[in-house]
């Protein structure tokens, strides 16, 4: 744990430096660029991992990481090209963020094994989750 808290701070202390170098809002674009292509070439490694059949969770982790890859490389792209997308083209977020929620069910649906559950029990998660944020959406 200590490594990586020593690798925390050294990542939060090179964004302090971006922000100071580049100005916040550049220094976010580049972190959130950053991110995004990382998250990609994620998703490449656990879809290799898959097809070797290395662990079964790979296919949930490369589209999981792959959709967040996704989802925050159309958000840096659009703050790059100033525009901000409230039409139909915003709704080209769901082939990403679908990518995501299906990721995080698959991820879900093999976990359950190791706590002995069995059928569907892990949409459980999945369904509050789902809840949560209907009832966050309910109170704005």
């Amino acid at each position: 744990m200590k490594q990586v808290m020593t690798l925390y701070g050294l990542v939060l202390a090179a964004a302090g430096m971006a922000v100071a170098a580049l100005g916040l809002e550049q220094a976010l674009l580049l972190a959130y660029g950053a991110i995004a292509l990382m998250a990609l070439m994620i998703s490449a490694t656990f879809l290799w991992l898959w097809q070797v059949r290395a662990t079964p969770l790979a296919l949930g982790m490369s589209l999981s990481w792959a959709g967040s890859g996704l989802t925050i490389g159309w958000w840096w792209a659009m703050q790059i090209a100033q525009s901000p997308v409230w039409g139909m083209e915003a709704a080209m977020l769901f082939l990403f963020l679908s990518l995501l929620i299906a990721g995080a069910v698959l991820h879900f649906s093999v976990i359950q094994g190791s706590f002995g559950l069995s059928g569907l029990t892990f949409l459980w998660p999945v369904l509050g989750a789902l809840l949560v944020s209907f009832g966050v959406l309910l109170l704005l």
